[in-house]
């Protein structure tokens, strides 16, 4: 009686640690149909899985083991509703098996770095349970994860508070290969559209490693991170729009 207590102890524990199951995403019909709202502004780039959950998407790479994109709506009412308490356990994805461990982090130097920012999801348990899944995680250097990638996730919330509706895009950059269990990127992007009138987008470049600058001197184009990375962020959006919007960046508009 004893073991079989045991036995459905630990079984209840692995449940804790489960990522909720994603919609897989595999063609543009597929992202217009899904139950979740992170799409709905299009598909930046089909990866080897194309994850949906109800706080967030990943375009996850299993070359990389990391999400080469995450894309999510945020609201002013999600930043304000402070419902879930924050998780603390980092753990495999099981719905993606190339996903990695935490402990291929152990002693590497870098923290596990979330994409999704657990703090963007405490409007919901499950989302923020699903930020912890290591699919969303990629190693950031320490000086980048907890000083300036921290500040612009803050000064991000503070964006989605006063314009209402955001759609918030990141991941990495791999300007050279780094070798290792899990390759090392060179920077991060962020991209931010204001979906409410004026529309607006804002971009950002910022380097995965001590950086003394400030977040306005890391400000780009959306064109040059379409550019670097081949994606094509906000396909939904008319050719128009999309030229207007991504064509330059400009911090002033969003102060």
């Amino acid at each position: 009686m004893k073991q079989l207590t045991n036995i459905l102890c630990f079984s209840g524990f692995l449940i804790l640690l489960s990522a909720s199951e994603p919609v897989f995403i595999r063609n543009v019909e597929e992202a217009k149909s899904s139950p979740h709202d992170n799409l709905r502004v299009g598909v930046p780039f089909f990866a080897d899985y194309v994850a949906d959950r109800i706080g967030f998407c990943i375009g996850f790479s299993r070359k990389y083991r990391q999400p080469l994109w995450v894309q999510y709506r945020l609201t002013a009412e999600e930043v304000q509703n402070k419902t879930a308490v924050r998780y603390h356990r980092f753990y495999p994805d099981k719905f993606i098996p190339e996903s990695a461990s935490p402990k291929d982090y152990a002693r590497t130097g870098f923290d596990r770095g979330h994409m999704a920012p657990a703090a963007d999801m405490r409007w919901s348990e499950e989302a923020m349970k699903d930020s912890f899944a290591m699919s969303n995680i990629s190693p950031q250097h320490p000086d980048c994860n907890r000083k300036i990638w921290k500040e612009l996730e803050e000064l991000t919330r503070r964006w989605a508070v006063r314009e209402k509706e955001l759609y918030i895009i990141c991941g990495p950059l791999f300007f050279q290969e780094s070798g290792g269990t899990i390759p090392v990127p060179s920077a991060y992007f962020r991209i931010v559209f204001d979906l409410t009138p004026p529309q607006k987008m804002i971009a950002f470049i910022v380097p995965n490693r001590p950086c003394g600058k400030s977040l306005k001197s890391l400000v780009v184009s959306v064109d040059l991170i379409e550019a670097l990375t081949g994606y094509d962020f906000f396909s939904r959006l008319s050719p128009e729009v999309q030229k207007e919007l991504q064509e330059e960046s400009s911090f002033t508009a969003w102060e």
